[in-house]
């Protein structure tokens, strides 16, 4: 019978006591309230803040690229949903077609969410759009250029009038349809996309509230939109289109809450449509994150195109290239936003963008113009 040395036995069991403290500190910080901000957001200089510019002159011809999914489940959100429903009925907003895109479930049920949507619109007599097919996979994926429905309806719109393009999922369609062609790319009157953020800044929802927390930081929320298609987002960044990024800091200043669902399904047609499939994701963060309500992350870019003067935004540098911290020595990418003149650390594409971090009354006017449009 072989003995196992006494230094072996001391290190075996010194490990073992390590793993199990670890594992009990984990156990216990699923129970710790967190009681402050503590999103990792670096120490940078702050932002030159201004209300919003317009886009263009009214009538704004708007082209809406979508990932709807709303109600699908209880972590498909609704706010592609909100958007639409905000673009669609808004006066001075003409939308001149719909795309849609994989991101929040599979192009299969993004085109049906939003087909069902404009249905409903149509019907309760608000409008209507066409609706136009796109990518079911990232510019990466090594297929064939996917979405050539969408792709060759965003090209004939551009070649019809100048447009504002409101992207509220990954932007495959995008770059598909601008790829290759200057002549559409001067076309484009803004580009509103919902991503980017500072360098080595982390989303955590639950921060703030009650809910269990894992380590005192609970979920942890990515650039969804840019992660989805960091190659698509890289091209666009490189086509020096006018560009604004509407992001998470601006959304949790807004909260839709149960009250604002409930005034949404009285209100009857479109509003209650998206109401009912918007209950399920509601839950999901009183349950799981701890907030009686949810940002509603791409209303705020339709705002922006409608009423840009209720978001605070400042002209910044934009660049796609590797995080801070731990996460960049990993290897992590996003799109990120400094000051002019601060320093870009290694970037694989640079450029310009306006970065819209906090609202101005964008809260209120949201609660409104959600029942705003015709009754059934």
């Amino acid at each position: 019978m072989c003995r196992v040395p006494r230094i072996v036995r001391a290190v075996l069991v010194a490990c073992g006591a390590l793993v199990l403290l670890i594992a009990v500190v984990l156990v216990f910080s699923l129970a710790l309230p967190v009681g402050g901000w503590r999103t990792g957001e670096p120490a940078v200089p702050p932002l030159q803040l201004a209300p919003g510019r317009p886009l263009a002159a009214k009538p704004l011809q708007v082209w809406i690229d979508t990932d709807a999914a709303c109600g699908r489940s209880s972590q498909t959100d609704p706010d592609d949903c909100l958007a639409i429903l905000l673009l669609m009925q808004a006066e001075g907003v003409e939308v001149v077609g719909v795309s849609t895109v994989f991101g929040n479930a599979p192009i299969e049920v993004t085109d049906a969410t939003t087909r069902a949507l404009i249905a409903e619109l149509g019907s309760a007599g608000v409008g209507t759009a066409p609706v136009y097919r796109g990518a079911a996979e990232p510019a990466d994926a090594g297929g064939p250029l996917a979405g050539p429905v969408a792709r060759e309806g965003l090209r004939a719109a551009l070649a019809a009038r100048p447009l504002v393009i409101v992207a509220l999922g990954p932007l495959t369609n995008i770059v598909a349809a601008l790829g290759e062609r200057p002549d559409l790319q001067a076309r484009v009157t803004g580009v509103v996309a919902v991503m980017g953020r500072r360098r080595g800044h982390l989303f955590h929802p639950v921060e703030g509230g009650t809910a269990p927390s894992l380590l005192g930081h609970g979920p942890v929320l990515s650039d969804f939109n840019f992660k989805q298609d960091p190659v698509a987002a890289t091209a666009l960044l490189g086509m020096r289109l006018p560009l604004t990024l509407i992001p998470y800091e601006a959304a949790r200043e807004v909260t839709l809450s149960a009250g604002a669902l409930d005034r949404m399904e009285a209100h009857g047609g479109p509003a209650a449509w998206v109401a009912r499939r918007a209950r399920r994701w509601l839950g999901h963060w009183r349950d799981d994150i701890g907030i009686d309500g949810f940002y509603p992350f791409d209303a705020l870019a339709a705002g922006y195109a409608i009423e840009p003067s209720l978001l605070r935004c400042a002209d910044v540098s934009a660049w796609v290239g590797k995080d801070a911290g731990v996460l960049g020595w990993l290897g992590a990418k996003g799109l990120f936003v400094a000051e002019p003149g601060e320093p870009m650390p290694g970037p694989i594409v640079n450029g310009h963008a306006t970065y819209c971090p906090e609202t101005a009354g964008l809260g209120a006017w949201l609660q409104r113009r959600l029942t705003a449009m015709p009754r059934r």
